[in-house]
């Protein structure tokens, strides 16, 4: 019971900052959204990481092929029907993303992933392998040492101790660029803004601010998107675009929603909510079931047996909970406070907003994740 005030305390201290939060502020635009085009490229490959103090793969087929394919590259053909134990190699993917306008013989980071057996890649060494495009094309190549921020640790007994995840680890700097992605953007006439989110208020307020500093250059693709001519060099644009970046626009009030996650009861509010008139009572039921068996000795000289008789004890307690009345439009912050006075766990919070949403009370948008 000394945990529950506290847990509401919080989470009503949370949602009356955003109930009587300052007056919006103007925003950068560069913080609502990006320029389309101007984004990563995911790019993976496959690769062998060599060795290891006997955590590798041991055998799998497909290490075994990936290692012979490495080492055909230096002449050596292994004979046929031979299956070297690899035990001190492992098969891995590999992951890293490319960022916009990579040139050539920059460097990337990259995330190298066991994909077999292997227990452990610390002290491992990946193989130069080429990191591919979702086109097919290759980007980059990788090779070099792997940090690793796991340790697994096997006894002879069979007991085991493993922190964090050895099984995948991380090489700075180890890939480098090979090919540049074309994004149009030096050709390109016209540049497109995408916000984060859907909005026509946020849209209209990007496009007028744009306008007020650069005349005449942008309109409204819709809710989302705001397209913004150009012209000129890569120089210019490039100065257009920081430019527009870094103009003030007053964000408009987001809708009002309350996202409840199922699973661990929390609860978010924004303050846009509002509640309409409604009457709100919360009783909460417990049940309890003692079990108490008692041994039954038979008789003397009755040639009985001992038997176990079972006793039963069934408590029903219902804890009782005034009804609380919410005025028409009531406030985040009054929400909050009415929730608090009923003391419901987040559980049974999320129950009470289900029940005001279902009865048209609840001026908002119920998400349930």
């Amino acid at each position: 019971m000394t945990q529950r005030p506290t847990l509401f305390t919080l989470f009503a201290l949370l949602l009356a900052s955003f109930a009587f939060a300052a007056p919006a502020q103007a925003e950068r635009i560069k913080d609502m959204g990006q320029f389309q085009g101007l984004r990563a490229n995911q790019l993976t490959g496959y690769g062998i990481v060599v060795g290891l103090a006997g955590t590798g793969d041991d055998s799998l087929d497909y290490s075994t092929l990936g290692m012979k394919g490495a080492i055909s590259r230096f002449g050596l053909t292994l004979p046929p029907g031979v299956n070297p134990a690899l035990k001190n190699a492992a098969a891995v993917m590999i992951t890293a993303e490319l960022p916009p306008f990579a040139k050539p013989g920059q460097r990337l980071d990259v995330t190298v992933s066991a994909i077999g057996k292997a227990k452990s890649l610390r002290g491992g060494t990946l193989v130069l392998a080429p990191l591919y495009g979702a086109d097919g094309q290759i980007y980059a190549v990788v090779q070099g040492n792997l940090v690793i921020g796991g340790l697994g640790i096997d006894a002879a007994d069979g007991s085991k101790l493993t922190v964090n995840v050895p099984s995948s680890g991380r090489i700075a700097g180890g890939a480098t660029v090979e090919r540049a992605v074309d994004t149009g953007f030096a050709t390109s006439e016209w540049l497109t803004f995408n916000l984060h989110q859907f909005d026509a208020t946020n849209a209209k307020r990007v496009t007028d601010a744009i306008n007020a500093a650069i005349p005449g250059r942008a309109s409204m693709i819709d809710g989302a998107s705001i397209a913004i001519r150009t012209g000129g060099n890569g120089d210019e644009r490039m100065r257009l675009m920081s430019q527009i970046e870094n103009l003030g626009v007053e964000r408009a009030e987001p809708p009002a929603k309350v996202i409840v996650n199922a699973r661990t009861g929390t609860v978010v509010i924004n303050g846009a909510v509002r509640v309409g008139t409604a009457a709100v009572s919360h009783g909460k039921l417990t049940v309890s079931i003692k079990e108490s068996p008692m041994v039954v000795q038979p008789a003397p000289f009755s040639r009985g047996q001992t038997a176990i008789e079972p006793s039963s004890e069934i408590e029903v307690a219902e804890d009782y909970r005034p009804a609380f009345l919410l005025k028409p439009n009531a406030s985040l912050s009054a929400l909050v406070d009415s929730i608090n006075r009923l003391g419901v766990p987040p559980g049974d919070l999320v129950a009470i907003l289900e029940a005001l949403s279902q009865a048209g009370a609840l001026t908002a948008e119920l998400v349930i994740i």
